[in-house]
């Protein structure tokens, strides 16, 4: 019975031996690579800017008048509308400039009607040639005096209303209250650093970027003015910090007309509706850009190699040796292919499988990438059949 057994086994160890050729892995040419031509096509890309997030208006509300808070009517966050009272300031003080000068306008009044009286009386007196025309044309000018001197009462009544007015503090717009820094009790001034509260409208939110100066020339030249270029550009979207894209999309509405001298750039601004409220006036983003090429040179990441911030692929000539040879690429990917900018022509062939067995120089035998895949199938389905078959010799060698 062992002497079968042991027959059986030295079959089955003979026939994997033929059907190996005798080296267990099949003979995977060691010249042979997947090539292919590189081809145009569309591609779309993405460019993004660190943006800045701020109301379409933001107005920042201080006192016109010196005084101690005495009311907040509002809290951090409220939306309010133009005209509505956020704070109040003491006011006795301007309650009585303002009754004091109600009392220069009364005195001013008598003193008109007096004056008033004095000019008619005299009048008639000169008419009968009673007083002679000194006397009628200094009671005229008291009158005008006294008219005068009414009008500037009235005047500075109006002005104490308009400052007593003052002690309530009223939203400048429609928006959304910001921080409240001081508290009933607070002495505050115009003189103030920081001001009362901030009020932002928040409907629409403009989000400030800056793009580089050869960007903005390249697309001025491109639609043909700056009117032109801003129209022109695409719709954009917005990154939120935490990584999101919100939900609206931005329109590019302003460019600014003059270059920052220290980082050579230009800024620009778009605008985002902001129906939800969720986007704050003073937080952070990123503006997204997209763009089209329809005759973009795409690659397989895998054929390439970076070595230095440097980037590589192996190109094959027409005597089948490859040449390694730099090329640059858009920094913007999408994690599987490459956009080459140059380095590369339409119609080139590159090696795509296996570059890590390569050498400059070495000659090939350039095969499709359909084939490559075959071998590596093949040899993997041959290599677990080995595998099974070996383990069913140790079972029956009792191991």
């Amino acid at each position: 019975m062992k002497i079968k057994n042991g027959l059986f086994i030295l079959a089955i160890a003979s026939s994997l031996t033929a059907c190996s050729g005798g080296g267990g892995m099949p003979k995977f040419g060691d010249d042979e690579f997947a090539v292919v031509s590189v081809g145009a096509s569309d591609a779309s890309l993405q460019t993004t800017y660190p943006a800045t997030i701020k109301g379409i208006q933001d107005v920042e509300v201080r006192p016109k008048v010196s005084g101690f808070i005495t009311k907040v009517y509002v809290h951090e966050g409220q939306t309010v509308s133009a005209g509505q009272v956020l704070f109040t300031i003491d006011s006795e003080t301007y309650r009585a400039s303002v009754r004091q000068a109600q009392a220069g306008v009364n005195t001013a009044r008598a003193q008109l009607n007096t004056a008033r009286l004095t000019f008619e009386n005299n009048k008639k007196l000169f008419a009968k040639n009673v007083i002679g025309q000194y006397e009628l044309s200094t009671a005229q000018n008291s009158y005008a005096t006294a008219k005068a001197s009414l009008a500037q009462a009235l005047a500075s009544l109006a002005s104490a209303r308009e400052t007593l007015s003052w002690c309530q503090v009223k939203s400048p717009s429609n928006g959304v209250v910001g921080s409240l820094p001081f508290k009933v009790g607070a002495l505050v001034s115009s003189s103030n650093a920081q001001p009362l509260t901030t009020v932002s409208n928040i409907s629409t939110m403009e989000v400030f970027f800056s793009m580089s100066e050869s960007d903005i020339l390249n697309i001025t030249k491109t639609a043909g003015s700056v009117s032109a270029a801003i129209s022109s550009m695409p719709i954009v979207k917005l990154q939120l910090a935490d990584g999101t894209t919100y939900n609206h999309p931005g329109k590019v509405v302003k460019m600014s007309g003059v270059i920052d001298a220290t980082t050579g750039s230009i800024s620009l601004i778009a605008h985002f509706a902001n129906p939800e409220k969720l986007l704050k006036s003073g937080g952070a983003g990123q503006i997204v850009i997209p763009t089209n090429d329809n005759h973009a040179i795409k690659i397989p990441q895998e054929a390439c190699s970076e070595v230095q911030d440097k980037i590589f692929v192996y190109k094959l000539g027409t005597d089948n040796k490859v040449k390694y040879t730099e090329i640059t690429v858009n920094p913007q990917n999408d994690g599987k292919t490459y956009i080459v900018t140059s380095g590369l022509s339409v119609g080139d062939r590159i090696v795509t499988k296996g570059i890590a067995k390569l050498s400059d120089g070495m000659k090939i035998k350039p095969i499709t990438e359909a084939q490559y895949e075959k071998k590596i199938d093949d040899a993997a389905k041959l290599a677990a059949k080995q595998s099974t078959a070996k383990g069913f010799v140790d079972v029956m060698k009792g191991k």
